[in-house]
């Protein structure tokens, strides 16, 4: 049985292989969502217009295209990477297969993307890891709580039956200093309470925290908005998201000020990407929050370990800031990247954008 037109939009849209057609004059004329989610646009936008609109100069050799279409020929790119106009990199294998249709020939590109495969194995690692990291601690953690609660029980006890009240200085230093070890633990171990969802609007969170940080910070950091209002309303806990973005923007003012950066600045951007793989699970749209700054980057050697607790490059730094900001993403199902070299550190938060009909509640 063959299948119909719908089943077959279906399978082409569940592909991960990103699938792009384009006709004799090298428009556009179909994109599956691969496709849509390579170019970070919609089919609406794409279909009509000329690839070379969506790449940077020289990016596409449409006299190679236009030949390919005229002499029927396929061709196959590996590792190769495509630059957009926007300064985005993609490193993909790319097949271009000549079809012949009703309407004339038309160039089909394959598109898989080398990266984000790198990425996804990257991250199944790293979150792997993480894992790993976290369930050694809170096991430390448990140990070290269960004697602490007894060295404070046991000074309480010590300072009743002394006669001297100057005596009382030494067992209140080991009841405030068993405290100060217990919030310690209780860090480490992160926010265990599970999120309290609500429909909200994401920019909502985030105009919160920039007000927060207007506030909060004494350094003179421009705080630049991007946001895309086309984002629909997502269903997250207002409180989990501003406390993970309001960490890492923090690191991220104390890391310009630090450094003292010339015209420091910090982008929050807001977008929408389409099929996202996170932890393995597969979301047709997930929102993207980045936060970008200019300052000297992350060191090298603390980039794969950055979301481990205690780890850190700011002096006097308790290094669990990134920790609970993933911990709290990871709650809503997403995910939190991150790229930096000198002059440039950004950290997207990725978020799944649920259907509301699916919502049962």
């Amino acid at each position: 049985m063959l299948a119909t037109e719908f089943e077959t939009n279906h399978l082409l849209n569940n592909l991960n292989t990103a699938l792009v057609m384009v006709n004799e004059q090298l428009q556009i004329v179909y994109a599956n969502h691969a496709g849509e989610a390579l170019f970070e646009t919609g089919v609406k936008q794409l279909s009509g217009h000329k690839l070379s609109e969506f790449f940077a100069p020289n990016a596409i050799n449409s006299a190679r295209l236009r030949a390919a279409i005229r002499r029927g020929e396929d061709f196959t790119e590996n590792d190769m990477r495509l630059c957009f106009k926007d300064g985005r990199n993609v490193l993909s294998d790319l097949t271009v297969t000549n079809l012949q249709t009703d309407d004339g020939p038309k160039l089909m590109f394959e598109v898989r993307r080398i990266d984000q495969q790198r990425r996804i194995s990257r991250e199944n690692q790293q979150n792997a890891q993480h894992d790993a990291a976290r369930e050694l601690i809170r096991g430390l953690a448990h140990e070290i709580k269960n004697p602490l609660g007894g060295i404070r029980g046991a000074a309480q006890l010590l300072e009743k039956e002394l006669t001297n009240p100057a005596h009382t200085e030494f067992t209140q230093m080991i009841i405030d200093q068993s405290d100060r070890l217990r919030n310690l633990v209780d860090r480490l171990l992160g926010p265990n309470s599970l999120p309290r969802l609500e429909w909200s609007n994401l920019h909502q969170a985030l105009e919160k925290v920039r007000s927060l940080m207007r506030v909060d910070s004494d350094n003179p950091i421009t705080i630049i908005r991007d946001y895309d209002p086309s984002i629909p309303d997502l269903r997250v806990d207002q409180d989990m998201i501003q406390q993970s973005v309001l960490n890492i923007l923090r690191n991220s003012v104390q890391a310009l000020t630090e450094a003292k950066t010339p015209s420091p600045q910090i982008r929050l951007v807001t977008r929408i990407d389409r099929q996202m793989t996170i932890l393995g699970k597969r979301h047709s749209l997930v929102a993207k929050i980045q936060i970008i700054d200019n300052g000297p980057g992350i060191p090298a050697e603390i980039r794969d370990t950055l979301f481990y607790p205690m780890v850190s490059s700011k002096q006097n730094g308790s290094g669990l800031g990134l920790s609970i900001a993933q911990t709290l993403i990871n709650h809503h199902g997403g995910k939190i990247e991150v790229e930096s070299h000198p002059g440039h550190t950004e950290f997207t938060l990725y978020l799944p954008i649920p259907r509301k009909e699916s919502d049962n509640e």
